[in-house]
């Protein structure tokens, strides 16, 4: 009996990582959809690889500067106006700008909203302005799918194209460097306050300002919302071939932590069985 029930947990273990690790994974292909403003009506879709788009469309990024995000900062002034702590180096990326991307389906008009979805339901979406006319220390907003030299700190990002860029696609901010007293390109957390609508600004625990929650990883869909997005921006993005994922503000577990848990459980009941042997 001890051994059937151990022999489950094995199974499920073997399941939940193969599951995970579909949702976690590089991307190479991404899909844009044009969405009407019932929320629902497809207008038009496209779907392109990181080669087509590397070969077809402007290329953001050198392979060689590296642009950072800023994670939250917890003493002082939580918005760090200076840009002294936390920065999060995405690598030397090049890219494409999400705007190239959307004008592949018709574009996008003041008033619509872009949302950039992750293939495990993760999204964050931007107003058109800062899609379209972004201000230089925000730049434009880009679709990564190459990292040249890999990041001198925190989360390594993996080098070369996706998939070796284990990262990608990733979104990435190419900000100027008019902000940083260091001569980096950040898009800090006040560079976010000052140009981007409070509606579309990204906090950690809902208190501390990060734009390092914005660089979604794993990115398979643009979407661009008429008239703007009115769902639930706390959720999950389900497909738009199937239904919406349950309403989560956490992105799914990675297949570490769900190793982690079942094999605490398997070794729980391992445990069992011998005191009950």
């Amino acid at each position: 009996m001890h051994t059937k029930v151990t022999q489950i947990l094995l199974a499920l273990l073997c399941v939940s990582i193969l599951a995970s690790a579909v949702s976690a994974a590089p991307t190479t292909e991404l899909r844009i959809v044009k969405i009407a403003a019932d929320g629902e009506t497809i207008l038009a879709e496209k779907t392109v690889d990181y080669r087509w788009m590397e070969a077809n469309l402007p290329v953001l990024g050198d392979g060689v500067t590296h642009y950072y995000h800023q994670g939250p900062v917890f003493e002082g002034d939580k918005w760090d106006p200076e840009e002294t702590t936390n920065f999060k180096d995405r690598g030397a990326v090049k890219g494409t700008d999400v705007r190239d991307l959307a004008e592949l389906v018709g574009g996008a008009e003041p008033g619509d909203e872009i949302m950039i979805r992750a293939a495990d339901g993760y999204h964050v979406e931007f107003a058109y302005q800062n899609v379209y006319e972004p201000d230089p220390r925000q730049g434009p907003i880009g679709i990564c799918w190459y990292n040249g030299d890999e990041t001198e700190a925190g989360e390594r990002q993996g080098r070369g194209y996706v998939p070796e860029y284990y990262m990608g696609m990733r979104l990435v901010f190419f900000a100027d460097n008019s902000t940083n007293s260091e001569g980096l390109h950040v898009y800090g957390n006040w560079d976010m306050h000052e140009t981007l609508p409070e509606s579309t600004q990204h906090f950690y625990g809902d208190l501390y300002p990060s734009t390092g929650g914005l660089t979604v990883k794993w990115i398979d869909e643009i979407r661009i919302y008429t008239g703007g997005y009115h769902g639930e921006r706390g959720a999950l993005a389900g497909s738009l071939d199937g239904p919406a994922t349950e309403a989560t503000t956490e992105p799914l577990k990675t297949p570490i932590s769900l190793m982690i848990t079942l094999i605490a459980a398997i070794g729980a009941a391992a445990l069992h069985a011998r005191r009950g042997a």
